[in-house]
Order: structure tokens, then sequence, then C-alpha cells
């Protein structure tokens, strides 16, 4: 029986700690879909829009031959991508473990037989400390860091 796997992510500012949690899952399973935030869902839950637009980031995730797939993913709920992904493991960084949300979507998955593994955050670089870099090196207004990366 073939393994699915799901990394659903933004993967804004591709970086180290994206490509950690990616080879971690291909390792786990067989196929791997990596499920892209699309821009409206990372406007609703982070309060900004990400630093590169969605087209681009699927691009970028697809390059990887780590990848079989990549989908746009446009739930904040990522039980919601099951019926279209059918993934037996969906992969988190461990910063997300314990929380409510990770609790619900464990017991929900339980329901399809799916499962949630968890892999170490990487602590030293995230989008965000990208962002307040390029805040710091570019200017006040690193919302338009085309400036910086373009």
């Amino acid at each position: 029986m073939t393994t699915v796997g799901y990394v659903p992510g933004v993967f804004d500012m591709f970086h180290i700690g994206h490509l950690n949690i990616v080879r971690r899952a291909r390792l786990e399973c067989d196929r791997l879909v990596a499920g892209v935030v699309t821009d409206e869902v990372v406007l609703a839950v982070k309060g900004r829009p990400p630093v590169i637009p969605l087209v681009e980031r699927i691009e970028i995730v697809g390059s990887l031959r780590l990848v079989d797939e990549v989908v746009a993913d446009p739930h904040r709920d990522k039980f919601d991508m099951w019926p279209s992904v059918r993934y037996d493991v969906l992969f988190k960084g461990d910063d997300w473990r314990g929380t409510a949300k990770a609790q619900k979507l464990e017991a929900d998955l339980a329901t399809v037989g799916a499962r949630i593994i968890y892999f170490p955050y990487t602590v030293h670089t995230s989008s965000t400390l990208l962002r307040r870099f390029l805040s710091q090196r570019v200017g006040p207004d690193a919302s338009d860091a085309s400036a910086a990366v373009g």
C-alpha cells in the first residue's frame, strides 16, 4: 500500500526550515503532496499577504525533486484538504503539537484513518525572521520586498 503524505505550508521566502520539513516528510511516505496556502488564507490568518505570490510559491515548491505534486490549499483547517488529497499522514512542525487546533485536527484525521507526524521546528530561521531582517535592511516598508529580492 502506498503511503501518501501531505505537507502544507505558506512556503513564503522559501528557506532551510521549509526544506527541512519537506526532506523529513519525504522519508516518511511513498508519495508527497505539498499544499501551498493561498494568498487569501495567509492574509486572513496572519493579517498580511505573503511576500511571494501563490503562483510563484507553487512553482518554487514544485521544483523540488522531493515533492511529487503541489496543490493550492485554500483552507485554514487542513482536514478540509483530506477529501481532495486523501493523505495518510499530515506533516507539521512540532511548534503546533499540543495546541487545541492540533488536537482537533488529530481527532478529525483519526476518523478517516490518517494521522499527524510532527517534526522539529527550525527555530533559527523563519519567514517572520526574514521579514524582520529585510525590514531593517531595506526600510520600514519591507512588505514591498521586491526592492530586496527582485
